[in-house]
């Protein structure tokens, strides 16, 4: 009966763990996100769905209630309330149990009448109760000189906060609310400028407290984690900390030794090379690396020589060589 199969939006079985119900969101969120599809109405939606599914899933006690009531989870505890030991077993998940009994879409709102209908005769009111915000959880991607210098983003995130419609209580004249659907929370969309700090690796979660859900009933906001995925690099490979780059060094420099520059996420820097220097040889620039996340000092950047040989001789270049190559033959 369930509207939409959380499961099958996430491409996972339904005894995934927590980390292939992670896993899975990370790869698919990647994927949507509206930063890497501007414009595209279809991925934001299905990102939107996305968040939705994770949302549940990644909650052990959501995900409990949708296994069992599916698109209806949210009413599990008006359910558990109004039941008693001869209550029967309502299961409106997708093929649910053969033990429970099942209702047709149309019987829901006799279902809530007789939940309900105890406490319009005895006037009762219920109050929202306090519930710390939702966490959120979003996908940064990031260029390798940004995860060095740090960097900023502007994110249009979506989050729930308590349902105006009914005060973050759920109902509405004692009836579940039709606007949150008896969560007493409600999605909103959230624009926010986040600090990506120097030094995150690929993966690398960055906790920004108190920015996700806001809370209600007195209870604290919920965080937000970018989960930030580093761009490839045309020049550097990264090892931890350690960044690797080739420098060219010229025939000449090699051989008699002189001075270079070597690339990094700062601006060139002079490394002088010493005489008959060979081909492939490492020089190691000490805390000339990415920045150590979270405190002071860097990593270090490992030069690899390249002999660039000339090109285009003269004749006077040529005539050079073949003495050389005489001399070294004697």
């Amino acid at each position: 009966m369930a509207k939409k199969d959380y499961y099958d939006i996430l491409g996972i079985k339904r005894d995934a763990s927590e980390r292939e119900i992670r896993q899975a969101y990370r790869k698919l969120a990647r994927k949507y996100h509206p930063d890497v599809n501007p414009s595209d109405k279809s991925a934001e939606a299905r990102f939107k769905e996305i968040n939705e599914a994770h949302e549940v899933l990644s909650d052990k006690g959501k995900r409990a209630k949708y296994d069992r009531f599916g698109d209806n989870w949210q009413y599990a505890d008006q359910f558990a309330q109004a039941g008693s030991q001869e209550t029967p077993h309502w299961d409106f998940s997708r093929g649910g149990g053969s033990s429970g009994v099942r209702f047709e879409e149309g019987d829901l709102g006799s279902i809530f009448e007789e939940l309900f209908k105890g406490s319009r005769t005895q006037g009762f009111t219920r109050r929202p109760r306090s519930r710390r915000g939702q966490d959120v959880e979003t996908p940064v991607a990031v260029t390798l000189e940004e995860a060095y210098h740090g960097a900023t983003r502007l994110l249009n995130l979506e989050v729930g906060e308590p349902c105006s419609s009914c005060r973050g209580t759920g109902l509405i004249q004692n009836v579940p609310c039709s606007v949150c659907r008896g969560s007493g929370i409600a999605k909103r969309i959230k624009r926010l400028e986040v600090k990506i700090p120097p030094g995150v690796k690929d993966g690398s979660r960055v906790r920004i407290a108190g920015k996700g859900g806001q809370g209600y009933g007195g209870a604290a906001n919920g965080d937000l984690y970018l989960v930030v995925s580093v761009k490839p690099h045309a020049l550097f490979k990264r090892n931890g900390d350690d960044l690797s780059v080739e420098m060219g060094v010229p025939l000449t420099v090699a051989v008699l030794g002189g001075e270079v520059q070597v690339p990094s996420p700062k601006g060139k820097l002079a490394l002088r090379i010493p005489p008959e220097t060979q081909n492939g040889r490492i020089f190691r620039l000490t805390g000339q690396g990415m920045p150590h996340l979270g405190n002071t000092g860097r990593g270090d950047l490992l030069a690899k020589v390249s002999v660039v040989l000339p090109t285009k001789l003269s004749e006077r270049e040529r005539e050079l060589f073949r003495q050389l190559s005489e001399a070294g033959q004697k």
